[in-house]
């Protein structure tokens, strides 16, 4: 099965799960009622654009903060040095970022995640992302952000999609992201299931809390809060230090194991690993195969974790950044080295810079 069909299928699967967890929610299901016709809009442009000799990926990382209110230990954009740094660059306004989402949408990118720092810093960008229907924005957000305000934003714009980060219970999240975050993680979780908004969680997998996040108790404690979306997140050591955090490679077949376990077990909701599922795909998903990553000055970069651009979206076209040699020359090394767990590009670090200098 080729790639495109296997990425075709894998968003098929994602709204089908969404139409169970919008069943009995008559905004929920007028919202898909009117995405699924522009979802299959955005398939045929890539088959088109396939056709014209150009790979469209329906994904695009899109970093569109430098700043953030918390400082998470290991956190990998301070760590790349698109958040909490000045790298002399200027971020992008609104209408560069809006002229990119213009290009994505015509091209075909169906989903745009929204990172940062933290993206609710950017309101002017969410207000933009807002004013496009036809693609889905999921917002990777540290959730203390979300008040009544940002909440009635969100219930507005429900193509706008909060996924709040958490490491666990209380104590993994706030030994990692500062006490009393997951106290007002639960805070916007409740207020968002009261308006019935499709959010996730996003969970970063540790060596030490792997067993904690895949249990069964985790997830249907976070079925209770209404999380329609989990993201297991393998870490990456991006932070020098943090190396004895990573996942031990039986650990990483054990978390896909558990993954597909879990699928079964909770079908009104979305059950995602990263980089872990890009081994069903064929390899890496980066460096436009399955996402490419803008950062918060323009950038384009193959993946969050590895921050080496060549041209900047500031001046650059999306399809420019997609055609260019070295997207393909890391495509070329990825699919050479193989998916042996964990990040690819990460893991290449050596042979990534030499391709980049």
């Amino acid at each position: 099965m080729n790639l495109n069909k296997m990425m075709d299928q894998g968003i098929a699967q994602i709204m089908t799960t969404a139409g169970r967890f919008y069943l009995n929610n008559a905004k929920g299901r007028a919202f898909l009622m009117g995405l699924l016709p522009e979802l299959a809009k955005s398939t045929a442009r890539r088959k088109q654009q396939e056709k014209a000799g150009l790979h469209v990926p329906p994904f695009l990382i899109a970093s569109i903060a430098s700043q953030c209110n918390l400082h998470c230990a290991g956190c990998y954009a301070r760590a790349g040095g698109s958040c909490g740094t000045s790298s002399g660059k200027r971020d992008m306004d609104a209408g560069q970022w809006g002229h990119i989402f213009d290009q994505t949408a015509r091209l075909g990118v169906a989903f745009i995640l929204l990172a940062g720092g933290e993206p609710f810093l950017r309101r002017d960008i969410l207000d933009l992302a807002g004013a496009y229907p036809n693609v889905i924005f999921p917002i990777f957000t540290n959730g203390t952000m979300l008040n009544q305000e940002t909440i009635e934003f969100l219930d507005s714009h429900r193509n706008l999609i909060p996924i709040l980060s958490i490491e666990g219970n209380a104590k993994e999240t706030d030994d990692r992201r500062g006490a009393g975050t997951h106290a007002q993680i639960e805070m916007a979780m409740g207020a968002l299931k009261k308006r019935n908004i499709l959010f996730g969680a996003a969970i970063t997998v540790t060596r030490q809390n792997l067993p904690l996040v895949t249990s069964n108790d985790f997830l249907e404690v976070l079925e209770d809060k209404g999380c329609g979306v989990t993201l297991y997140v393998e870490y990456v050591p991006a932070e020098e230090g943090t190396e004895d955090l990573v996942l031990m490679q039986t650990q990483i077949k054990q978390l896909q194991a558990l993954c597909l376990e879990l699928r079964k077990s909770f079908r009104r909701m979305v059950i995602l690993s990263f980089p872990g599922d890009e081994e069903e795909m064929g390899g890496c998903l980066a460096s436009g195969r399955g996402f490419f990553h803008i950062n918060p000055t323009g950038d384009a970069e193959p993946c969050p974790f590895s921050p080496h651009a060549k041209q900047n979206l500031a001046s650059d076209s999306v399809e420019a950044v997609l055609r260019s040699q070295y997207f393909a020359d890391l495509r070329e090394l990825a699919e050479r080295v193989g998916h042996h767990g964990g990040c690819t590009l990460f893991e290449e670090k050596e042979q990534v810079e030499k391709l980049w200098a």
